[in-house]
């Protein structure tokens, strides 16, 4: 897992204490065991809304150099530009896309309705599988929020009041009537949950 592309959010209890790269968590982390707190200190994955545990231990710079990216590998310099030539002359007309011809089973009624579609087979065929995909790939994203929302809401907010309808509105994808369920809870918990689960969305906090 690369730590640099990821964003983090902590809390002391339920004060949101750091958001962003992993060495802040850490570093906000440190900060407020030292401090000792009240509550339990936890740094949440943004991407899945589950607790990560991290190393706190030593100087900054001994919690900052196992983050640090590699040094970029460079090979012996090149004196001149290499140049590709095409292994085919390249035809006039339109460039190909890539298309590719494969066998499929449809049942008669199936093919009737394809040949009546404007275009025909094929197109009728490629918007088909066009529109699957950006269905599946809304309700995937829609799958993951309610996921990495609920895992967050389950360790710092089980004991809210609120906690039981708030989770039935997240899978009800219903933003506004979570946010009227969570509206007691303390502000950084309620923002966050509400971010991590309809951070797409237009949500009332």
């Amino acid at each position: 897992m690369d730590h640099t592309l990821r964003t983090y959010t902590s809390f002391a209890g339920h004060r949101r204490i750091a958001a962003g790269p992993l060495l802040g968590n850490q570093l906000a982390v440190r900060r407020a065991l030292e401090s000792a707190v009240d509550g339990p200190v936890l740094v949440f994955d943004d991407a899945t809304g589950r607790v990560v545990d991290v190393d706190t231990r030593g100087s900054e710079a001994d919690i900052a150099a196992p983050l640090a990216p590699p040094e970029p590998v460079s090979d012996a310099p090149c004196t001149e530009a290499a140049s590709v030539e095409p292994t085919e002359p390249r035809g006039r007309g339109r460039p190909r896309l890539g298309v590719v011809a494969r066998e499929v089973t449809l049942l008669p009624r199936h093919w009737e309705w394809l040949a009546a579609q404007p275009g025909g087979a094929s197109v009728a065929l490629r918007k088909l599988v066009e529109e699957a995909r950006r269905t599946g790939s809304a309700k995937s994203r829609q799958r993951q929020a309610q996921e990495r929302a609920y895992h967050f809401m389950s360790a710092m907010a089980g004991d809210l009041p609120g906690f039981e309808e708030a989770t039935r509105a997240l899978f009800a994808n219903d933003g506004l009537r979570m946010s009227k369920f969570t509206a007691a809870w303390p502000t950084d918990v309620r923002e966050y949950a509400l971010r991590l689960a309809f951070k797409d969305d237009e949500v009332t906090l």
